[in-house]
């Protein structure tokens, strides 16, 4: 029998290592990203209140088009930059979440660059 290695137990392994040294302020705020395979989520929190100050995600009713490739990544990306620099926030530290930087994770983070979002 072969034995497959547990992805998700290791993302969070790696997730749990991250996390570990990053922490939102009010200040700077932490911009986590959840990639699933149909879609694609971000967040905007401050975890000295435990509170989301805004989201984006490729699951709401306004978003047009399939939620798992780089160009709905985009899309979140300067979604959530724009609902962000709305709430007043400029600066944030890049939460990857455990995967790594690449693909859809890269391209969220770029769009969310050039939407306004410092990090």
């Amino acid at each position: 029998m072969i034995k497959r290695p547990d992805t998700k137990a290791r993302r969070l392994k790696r997730h749990k290592r991250v996390r570990g040294k990053i922490f939102g302020t009010p200040e700077r705020p932490r911009l986590n990203v959840f990639r699933s395979d149909r879609h694609i989520y971000a967040q905007i929190i401050d975890d000295t209140k435990g509170v989301t100050i805004c989201s984006a995600s490729s699951v709401e009713k306004d978003f047009d088009g399939p939620g798992s490739n780089k160009e709905a990544a985009q899309k979140v990306g300067k979604s959530i930059a724009v609902r962000a620099v709305a709430k007043g926030v400029e600066t944030v530290v890049f939460d990857r979440g455990g995967y790594i930087y690449h693909g859809r994770v890269k391209e969220l983070a770029e769009a969310a660059r050039e939407g306004g979002l410092k990090f």
